[in-house]
Parts: C-alpha cells; structure tokens; sequence
C-alpha cells in the first residue's frame, strides 16, 4: 500500500485496493502537476526521493494515520522522476467507517508528506529556468 515509483500512478487501482465491505466512505486524492505557480508558467515537474528513506517514512505515516483516524485501508504511492501537466505525481487513498475521519486523514498525510518525507520536487518553466520547490513553497 506505500510505493515510491517512477512510473504513472494508477489511482483508480489504488481506490479498487481500498474498498472493503466495513468501509462507508472511500477518498483519493490525486496531486497533479499544474501548469503555473506563484504567477509563473511550468511546464513539468521532476521528482527526487531517497527510495529507502521515503518508504520508511511513508509507512510509518500510514501507520500513524490509520490508528489516528480509524482507517480500514490506507495506500500512498509517490511519483519520482519527471511528470508531466495533468498527471498524478502523488496519490493518497483512505477507507473508513465515515467520511469525516477519511477526509481528515487524506489532508493529514498531505501534510505528514510534505513536512518529513525525502522527495524533493522541481519545476521546470516555460522560460527554461529550473528551481527546486521546499517549505511552505510545496503547497
């Protein structure tokens, strides 16, 4: 349920992985690379990770977020590389007995991610400039 990977992310697989019978609400969140940000044009976005300390922290978010919330199923699966406009570059899907509790994980671990998870993100504008993105900058 936690992978760190090059290729494109299959959210509608990671939603069919987190249904459950128990579960009355299902949230995935697709973050995808977006063509602008702070009132400049991007073109892409490139994703670095430390693979072996990305994963340790990602499960131990999961881990955190599914005795936090109540969680039946949790799945984070990240983008590295280059990804291209529109695409998903992270996924986060959460079942649960209630939305409430789904919801709030999902914006939880968005948060846990950007905060302590070792994958760097650059964007690459449409003048040619390169300049990687951190801190409150992530949003």
């Amino acid at each position: 349920m936690i992978d760190v990977t090059d290729a494109i992310l299959d959210a509608a697989g990671i939603r069919e992985a987190l249904l459950d019978p128990g579960a009355g609400a299902v949230v995935v969140f697709e973050g995808c690379a977006r063509d602008n940000h702070q009132g400049r044009s991007v073109d892409l976005l490139a994703y670095e990770a430390y693979t072996p300390m990305a994963l340790a922290e990602l499960s131990r978010i999961r881990e955190e977020a599914m005795a936090r919330f109540s969680l039946i199923r949790c799945a984070i699966h990240h983008r590295t590389g280059e990804v291209p406009l529109l695409q998903a570059a992270v996924v986060v899907g959460v079942s649960s007995g209630h939305r409430r509790e789904a919801f709030e994980a999902v914006a939880w671990i968005m948060d846990r991610i950007k905060e302590s998870v070792p994958i760097w993100k650059r964007e690459n504008y449409r003048d040619g400039e390169k300049a990687w993105v951190e801190g409150e900058n992530r949003a």
